[in-house]
């Protein structure tokens, strides 16, 4: 799963239009026209699961018009969304105005941590939407994925846990 993938994937489970997320993306600092953020939300050709028997591959490469979602790009949303949801925070003094972005980390693991922030959800939250697509997380295991990288008990959040997550959100958001 690529970072223009999660974007599409949070737009649905959040139920978000293409100006609701202009704003968020100047929220968090990154300045998208709505035809930039469409572009954004254009599957990648790479993620397309090809199956066999399709025998029109061009059409997919036809739709390659998209820009590429940067880890930097999705964290910029992320945390425009944060912001939307729970207002701007004062900075701690010595403290940046920004927070520094972290493109080395999982993606994964830093979306659950600011879609946890944003939506104020608890640990309990977290493991009942993941129960609603029939995937079963110990709390110990989220603790590990909430870590920072480094600590020794710090766990990569895989695709399949973070697709099923923003699964059971669209679920609990959407109805």
């Amino acid at each position: 799963m690529d970072n223009n993938d999660r974007l599409i994937r949070l737009r649905y489970a959040l139920d978000i239009r293409d100006i609701d997320m202009v704003k968020i993306f100047r929220l968090g600092g990154t300045e998208l026209t709505q035809e930039q953020v469409r572009k954004l939300l254009i599957k990648s050709k790479d993620t397309y699961r090809y199956n066999d028997e399709v025998e029109d591959h061009d059409e997919i490469e036809e739709k390659d018009e998209n820009i590429k979602c940067k880890n930097s790009t999705l964290e910029s949303f992320l945390n425009g969304f944060i912001i939307l949801k729970r207002g701007k925070q004062d900075p701690k003094p010595g403290q940046p105005e920004i927070p520094v972005l972290k493109n080395n980390e999982n993606p994964n693991n830093i979306m659950l941590k600011k879609l946890k922030i944003a939506l104020s959800l608890t640990s309990d939250d977290m493991l009942d939407i993941l129960e609603k697509t029939g995937v079963n997380v110990t709390k110990g295991e989220l603790s590990a994925i909430f870590r920072k990288e480094g600590h020794k008990n710090y766990k990569e959040c895989g695709d399949q846990v973070a697709r099923n997550f923003l699964k059971g959100l669209a679920i609990r958001i959407r109805g």
